[in-house]
């Protein structure tokens, strides 16, 4: 009786971007038949299941001895969120096959995936890990700005938790709640500080600016997102100001140049294969003579969402339509 109710407990899927997820290489658990598995990352999230999105950026089908296996990968804004669907999982297989056709034929998409985590040993000894897919939806740019924005806080509480177990003088739980670590990360930052030793949590910092900064456009540094988190409910309507007077005037210029033409043309002319970073398209406005970098990614964002000319095929990279 208790071995079918372990069974059919599920657990809490965790929100994590995909470079804490990816730069992990801890495995937890897993000792009985029906024990989770876990991955321990270096923030010390013990991930059993998880909940990830991005703009889809890879989808194959792939034939094996045991029958269909679909893989793909969806970017958010420190890198990507690698998946699989095995032929264990016929109930996906009809509409992985119409999103292969989709991919196929050009269409991009936001997606939305759970699913559990895994990982497997290279022949040279590494650690790679990956999702299995168990569900999926595709999502719209307001949905995928709250998943930024929950994700972002959800990392944040786990970097805050670090530093606190990393000011302990030990990594034995009395003292991580002695601490000030909360309960449900004390197992797995103990675990993590074992593994991973002392490190520097600012690469993750980076990637939680990151993706505020895609989902709000407005996040300047770390103070500002913890004073203003509790309005973040909202995050993709906070332009609203600026899309109004966009509306009541005409495009940004200095002098003659007008800057929407300038980016545009910039974007056109340099953008290869995957584009052009923003970087460099400042770089290429300074050289004619327009150097306010604001009204240049005020364009970028209307050229991008409101007038539809250019693309983001993935965070900071622009090519036209």
């Amino acid at each position: 009786m208790m071995g079918n109710q372990q069974r059919s407990r599920r657990q809490t899927a965790t929100r994590l971007f995909a470079k804490e997820f990816y730069e992990s290489s801890l495995p937890d658990g897993g000792q009985g038949e029906y024990d989770p598995r876990y991955i321990v990352t270096k923030l010390g999230a013990r991930v059993n299941r998880m909940f990830v999105a991005g703009l889809i950026e890879r989808l194959e089908r792939r034939d094996t001895e045991r029958g269909p296996m679909f893989s793909g990968a969806v970017r958010d804004p420190t890198g990507l969120h690698l998946w699989s669907v095995g032929s264990f999982r016929p109930e996906l297989h009809i509409e992985m096959e119409e999103l292969v056709a989709r991919f196929d034929g050009g269409d991009r998409f936001l997606m939305a995936c759970i699913g559990k985590s895994n990982h497997y040993t290279t022949e040279d000894g590494g650690f790679r890990c990956r999702m299995q897919m168990e569900d999926y939806a595709i999502i719209d740019r307001e949905v995928y700005a709250s998943w930024l924005v929950e994700t972002a806080n959800h990392t944040m509480r786990r970097i805050d938790a670090l530093g606190k177990a990393q000011s302990a003088e030990t990594t034995d739980s009395n003292a991580l709640r002695d601490a000030g670590v909360p309960s449900d990360l004390i197992d797995g930052l103990g675990l993590a500080m074992n593994h991973y030793g002392d490190w520097d949590a600012e690469g993750y910092k980076v990637g939680v600016l990151q993706a505020l900064s895609l989902a709000e456009g407005r996040v300047i540094s770390f103070e500002e997102h913890e004073a203003s988190s509790s309005a973040s409910e909202e995050p993709v309507t906070e332009n609203k100001d600026v899309e109004a007077e966009s509306n009541e005037s005409p495009s940004p210029s200095v002098g003659d140049l007008d800057i929407e033409t300038v980016v545009l043309e910039i974007i056109t002319e340099h953008a290869g294969a995957e584009g052009i970073d923003y970087d460099s398209i400042t770089k290429h406005c300074a050289q004619r003579g327009l150097t306010d970098e604001d009204s240049i990614e005020d364009v970028i964002h209307s050229l991008r969402d409101d007038k539809c000319e250019i693309m983001e095929p993935r965070f900071g990279w622009f090519k036209p339509m």
